[in-house]
């Protein structure tokens, strides 16, 4: 059967895209029952939930994961550029779409030029892939839905949540998945928010037929005409290999991409803190420092920060 893992990064900070990952194997009745179990061994210190095993700064595994299951499929990448367009959902030009100017793409989509996982680490990983796929599980794609903090600024305008806006990127992930492959998944998703009836907040999904397995706070799947069987798990990423695998490649992704936003800036001011993006002090120091040369460059603020994490923070300060 086709399994599929889908898990998001970057739902809450206030800078830095939203990424929501899909890893597809096709996996034997043996491999079924392993990937819906957690990693054992040496396996669970390279494999789990990406906040437990990597943290900012220190990407490389989810880097390792990122560049091996390409090369696994017999792609080599020699640049973080490639490899993110490889594992982007969409176009190069449909996730600029947004940007106003040059000014603007440069800031999100200045990349870095080198690989910073050790190759040791990589053909590690590579070793590990192949080791799934004599339990039965053969990994066979990867792809991210990037969304900039325009497009969830400007959802959140029209009343859009970012939970609302994670589900509609899973749902394309599911999408992409049936047609690339061309048969129904079995798919198991990270829970989004505190949703528990799914069906009611489908974007891409509404109209499909479905037929309701099982709700609840700890799961929620779904039999889908045409699609499959879906089911929404709560910390699928600690339990889910494939998960867990999305977990640590979306990871590398949006710090990637964080990584874009810091090059840029440092660009025009020289000695930066790198910041992760979230809500921390050194984010706080760092939009502080950048604000003068945004104002310069006159770089839009819904392309910049999330204007509802804007709004906690400034919420927080005050009380």
């Amino acid at each position: 059967m086709l399994a599929l893992g889908i898990d998001e990064n970057g739902l809450g900070p206030r800078l830095g895209p939203l990424v929501v990952t899909s890893i597809a194997a096709r996996v034997d009745a043996r491999g079924a029952r392993a990937i819906s179990r957690r990693a054992r061994g040496k396996l669970a210190l390279r494999l789990g939930d990406s906040k437990d095993l990597v943290s900012f700064g220190k990407a490389d595994l989810g880097e390792a994961w990122a560049r091996a299951i390409p090369m696994a499929l017999g792609y080599a990448h020699a640049t973080p550029q490639a490899l993110l367009a490889t594992l982007a959902l969409d176009e190069k030009a449909t996730l600029e779409a947004p940007c106003p100017d040059a000014t603007h793409r440069a800031q999100c989509w200045t990349h870095a030029k080198r690989f910073e996982a050790d190759d040791t680490l990589v053909n590690l990983i590579a070793n590990d892939l192949a080791c799934l796929e004599k339990r039965g599980i053969r990994v066979v794609g990867a792809k991210s839905v990037i969304v900039c903090n325009d497009t969830l600024n400007r959802a959140a305008a029209l009343g859009t949540s970012r939970f609302r806006v994670d589900l509609g990127a899973m749902e394309r992930l599911l999408l992409a998945a049936r047609k690339e492959f061309g048969e129904e998944v079995d798919a198991v998703c990270g829970k989004v928010g505190g949703f528990d009836r799914y069906p009611a907040h489908f974007s891409h999904l509404s109209g499909y037929l479905y037929t309701t397995l099982e709700e609840g706070r700890a799961a929620s799947t779904y039999r889908i005409a045409g699609l499959g069987r879906v089911s929404w798990v709560r910390d699928a990423d600690a339990s889910n290999l494939l998960v867990g695998m999305a977990s640590l490649v979306g990871k590398w992704v949006r710090e990637a991409l964080m990584g874009n936003i810091v090059r840029f800036y440092q660009g025009h001011l020289g000695d930066l803190t790198p910041a992760s993006g979230y809500h921390d002090p050194v984010t706080s120091r760092f939009i502080d420092a950048t604000a003068a040369t945004r104002k310069r460059l006159r770089i839009a603020p819904s392309c910049f920060e999330r204007e509802a994490a804007r709004k906690e923070t400034l919420s927080a300060s005050r009380g």
